[in-house]
């Protein structure tokens, strides 16, 4: 039998959870404001929530959010039972397991400096979010080439933890698709 899919794997964790569980998971995927928007999973099932999550993030980031979801809505054997699955399919999930995993934005880093020329949308993001501050944004805005905002932009995600890298993200999958879809085939 071929392996699970990370698709199969979260909607059949999610299809377990009570409804007064699932209800809590979908607030809580909501409320990480991280990309899934709340009429995106609002009244949905197990099925479309697990396929807006590898649609919002990668499979394995879907997977990871998943379990820090679990843990965070006290369902710790389902977070358990979703690492162990994954473990089992070849798909690495667990928290033990991505923080040996370098980052997209950690491994690009070069390169998105270098490539990324329109910083502001980025910035305006990331301010809602409050990744950043006023200050640093009025401090990045002014600094020249964008090159220099980059590398300042990222001093700031970096601070902010893992949760803002994937923000990051998600905010240049948006601003910036095109150069996201070159390096994601690298």
């Amino acid at each position: 039998m071929p392996p699970k899919t990370a698709k199969k794997i979260l909607s059949n964790k999610l299809e377990d959870l009570s409804a007064e569980n699932f209800k809590k998971f979908r607030r809580e995927l909501v409320d990480r404001k991280d990309g899934v928007k709340m009429n995106q999973v609002e009244d949905k099932d197990y099925m479309v929530v697990s396929e807006v999550m590898i649609n919002v993030y990668t499979e394995k980031e879907a997977l990871k959010v998943a379990e820090e979801i679990f843990r965070e809505i006290r369902c710790k054997q389902d977070a358990d039972e979703l690492v162990e699955e994954a473990k089992k399919a070849g798909l690495c999930s667990a928290a033990e397991g991505s923080s040996e995993e370098e980052h997209f934005v950690d491994r690009h880093r070069t390169e998105l400096i270098q490539r990324v020329t329109t910083v502001a949308p980025i910035l305006d993001k990331l301010l809602k979010a409050k990744v950043i501050q006023n200050e640093a944004y009025d401090e990045i805005m002014g600094l020249r080439p964008s090159q220099n905002q980059m590398r300042m932009v990222y001093g700031s995600v970096q601070g902010a933890g893992r949760s803002a890298k994937d923000l990051f993200l998600q905010i240049l999958k948006e601003q910036q698709p095109f150069l996201i879809d070159d390096l994601m085939k690298k």
